[in-house]
């Protein structure tokens, strides 16, 4: 599906302050970061991307148009997601991040501003946030693309002359291929093996046969 980045506007980061703000102890542990769009009529989001810079967990709300009669509402469309497995640990500190509109909480449509929120529990990060930051919607749908008929529903192809058309069948062949061969075997069966001998008549030699050899 293809994507289209939506133009915004992000606000600069207010701090919530944690700790006694009268003493270095204090630090800010969550921050929050507002994103508009002046210029874009309330859309679908369909992703964000960003790169994380030390933030531990973000949670992300939702101003979404409703009804011309009834003011636009906040929603919490994503709470409390893991940026960093481990806060004290540098795994996940500075990712690339993309979150899909399957994730979230609420229908993502009819956008009209978003809010981050930023936490950061371990007092070891000076500072956090997130950077690179892109919202994006659904782009147009690609044009259907047609083909013609003969292309969508091509001919079956011809199908080729079986090539043993017009030979008798292979069971009629071996059976008259088995009686010729049982004829063979009685001619040789019934033909004599006596050896003729040149001369001889009933067994004797005729001697006027012998005298004229």
């Amino acid at each position: 599906m293809s994507r289209v980045s939506v133009p915004c506007h992000v606000k600069g980061t207010v701090a919530l302050q944690v700790g006694d703000v009268r003493t270095s102890q204090g630090r800010p542990g969550v921050l929050v970061i507002d994103v508009t769009f002046p210029s874009v009529a309330p859309f679908e989001l369909q992703e964000i991307t960003f790169k994380n810079y030390y933030t531990a967990f973000l949670t992300i709300r939702v101003r979404q148009h409703t009804s011309t009669h009834t003011p636009a509402k906040w929603v919490t469309c994503l709470r409390d997601y893991c940026l960093m497995p481990d806060p004290h640990s540098e795994e996940g500190a500075q990712e690339y991040v993309s979150l899909f509109k399957q994730q979230m909480l609420c229908d993502m449509a009819r956008v009209l501003e978003l809010r981050l929120i930023l936490r950061q529990p371990s007092p070891l990060w000076l500072s956090f946030t997130v950077e690179e930051l892109q919202i994006y919607q659904q782009g147009p749908k690609s044009p259907s693309m047609t083909f013609p008929k003969w292309l969508s529903h091509p001919v079956p192809c011809e199908q080729p002359a079986p090539l043993l058309e017009g030979l008798p069948e292979p069971s009629r062949v071996s059976s008259e291929v088995q009686q010729m061969w049982a004829l063979t075997e009685m001619i040789r069966a019934s033909h004599t093996s006596t050896r003729i001998g040149r001369f001889d008549v009933d067994g004797c030699y005729d001697l006027n046969l012998l005298s004229y050899t």
